[in-house]
């Protein structure tokens, strides 16, 4: 087996990569340069829903609901990672369900953690 076969793997990579930036990019670029450019101030304004917009653009959100988002994307990716484990339990054996024992516990650890700081209750 000769080095030419390993490197055929990467000139397909290489091509991709290349193809998967320069799509893109040139999309852009030559978007820009054929779009009509005519802003003038009603074009230019926001528009919701047919109603003019007020007050201020820049709300802040308190930070229970990043934390609510945050803790929802955990268990989330929770849920990912036990499908597999438990299509592959008679395999993984006792080491698999050890593993997947402290996975959840860290992750209960955390809930209880948040639980405890009331993270989760509304005012």
């Amino acid at each position: 087996m000769g080095l030419g076969v390993y490197f055929d793997n990467y000139i397909y990579v290489l091509l991709f990569l290349t193809l998967g930036v320069a799509l893109p990019v040139g999309a852009l670029t030559f978007g820009r340069l054929l779009r009509p450019k005519n802003p003038y101030a009603e074009k230019i304004t926001t528009y919701e829903s047919g109603i003019s917009p007020t007050g201020d653009a820049q709300i802040r959100y308190h930070v229970a609901y990043y934390i609510v988002a945050l803790e929802f994307v955990i268990f989330d990716v929770e849920t990912v990672f036990l499908y597999p484990w438990a299509v592959a339990l008679d395999q993984l054996g006792w080491v698999g369900l050890n593993a997947m024992i402290i996975f959840i516990a860290i992750l209960g650890l955390g809930l209880a953690y948040s639980w405890k700081k009331k993270v989760l209750e509304w005012n």
